[in-house]
């Protein structure tokens, strides 16, 4: 029992679970906004927070796990990953399968008991969420594929409440696609001399350290254009605009910290981006609520 408990950790390590927090708030944003739609109430039901958390949980927990097994060629050099569970040999292979189709079925399971089209919409998800790890070995656009994953959590959350994709979703969507895109930027600048030795299809690798920095301000510029548009379509006001503006100043913050010193992109990685995104979902949750 101890041993299967320690490799259940070690597995939760290999995905870095802790950073679920990324794509949960805006899952709960758009879930809020498509039961204030249809029942004036942006209380959605404890039957889709736990399938959705369940949902969102195995979903990342898939993506990240296949990703470690189909990088292993490339990460086993890194010095960067060289504590990483599937590198040092903390865990096996097989285990690492067994992980990966175990979260697999928990997704499409809940996804059934969830309604028919998210049951349906399960298995080309899990198809893009598998498709990012082989992007980056063809194809600069990985950091945006990347951002498109997290940014699949607003439209299931539409298609649970709603049992459709509602325009809302798609523009929230796209916000957080440019915003997680953004940040996968500024994350990668630290691996640009190993992308470039090993042929890797990165931004920082193909156009270096500057234009980097600037294609990630341009996504970021973007995240908050469609954040704002996703406001104005949405039964949403002043409050969330607001939030908008926060979330902007925190994406500012984050660029001087990283134009300041790399070494800190830790830093506006993983402990401003967590911020940012609880707090807009602080926001929109209160501007619900204030109606």
């Amino acid at each position: 029992m101890k041993t299967i408990y320690l490799k259940f950790k070690i597995l939760l390590d290999l995905v870095v679970f802790k950073h679920s927090i990324f794509a949960l708030p805006f899952l709960f944003i758009s879930l809020m906004v498509a039961s204030k739609m249809i029942n004036d109430s942006a209380w959605f039901g404890f039957k889709v927070l736990i399938l959705g958390i369940i949902c969102a949980v195995s979903a990342r927990n898939f993506a990240m796990a296949v990703n470690r097994l189909m990088d292993e060629d490339i990460d086993k050099d890194n010095p960067r990953c060289k504590n990483r569970p599937n590198i040092s040999g903390a865990i096996d292979r097989k285990s690492i399968w067994v992980f990966i189709i175990i979260n697999a079925c928990i997704f499409i399971a809940c996804s059934y008991f969830i309604n028919s089209l998210a049951f349906m919409l399960s298995f080309p998800i899990l198809f893009i969420l598998a498709l990012y790890s082989a992007f980056k070995r063809f194809s600069s656009l990985a950091h945006l594929v990347l951002g498109f994953c997290l940014g699949l959590a607003p439209i299931a959350a539409s298609v649970m409440v709603l049992g459709k994709i509602e325009i809302y979703s798609v523009i929230l969507c796209l916000g957080v696609t440019f915003w997680a895109g953004g940040f996968d930027l500024l994350y990668s600048l630290q691996d640009i001399d190993y992308d470039k030795e090993k042929g890797l299809h990165s931004i920082p690798a193909q156009f270096g350290e500057k234009a980097t920095l600037m294609i990630s301000a341009c996504c970021h510029i973007l995240a908050v254009i469609f954040w704002l548009l996703f406001v104005w379509i949405a039964p949403l006001h002043l409050i969330s605009f607001l939030g908008v503006l926060v979330c902007a100043v925190i994406l500012f913050f984050e660029h001087k910290i990283v134009h300041k010193n790399f070494i800190h992109i830790d830093r506006a990685f993983f402990t401003l981006n967590g911020y940012l995104s609880i707090i807009f979902f602080i926001f929109v949750w209160v501007d619900l609520l204030w109606q």
